[in-house]
């Protein structure tokens, strides 16, 4: 079966320490739903094309559809709700090859 990621790019992020309510929030619903943060803040980034040079997320889950029941579980969307205005993210739920 092929795994499922949660890709997440923020170009901008007016208020960083603004997202940690959210960050609280997204942590525990990705580790309760099987989640494991592959990479995030901190993480050496070097955009090339149109990329910038911003925070990513990279969420590993064992399986597409584990990704997608993550995504739209309770508990996510009570994070989403908590994200705060002043940024911008491309989030995108994909599938793994293997």
């Amino acid at each position: 079966m092929a795994k499922g990621y949660w890709v997440s790019v923020y170009p901008t992020i007016a208020d960083p320490e603004r997202l940690d309510v959210y960050n609280e929030l997204a942590g525990s619903a990705v580790k309760a739903a099987g989640g494991r943060v592959l990479a995030s803040v901190g993480s050496r980034v070097v955009a090339h094309e149109a990329g910038i040079a911003e925070r990513v997320v990279l969420i590993e889950f064992d399986s597409f559809e584990q990704a997608v029941a993550a995504y739209e579980s309770t508990a996510y969307q009570e994070a989403l709700a908590a994200l705060p205005d002043g940024f911008k993210r491309d989030f995108r739920i994909t599938e793994g090859l293997g």
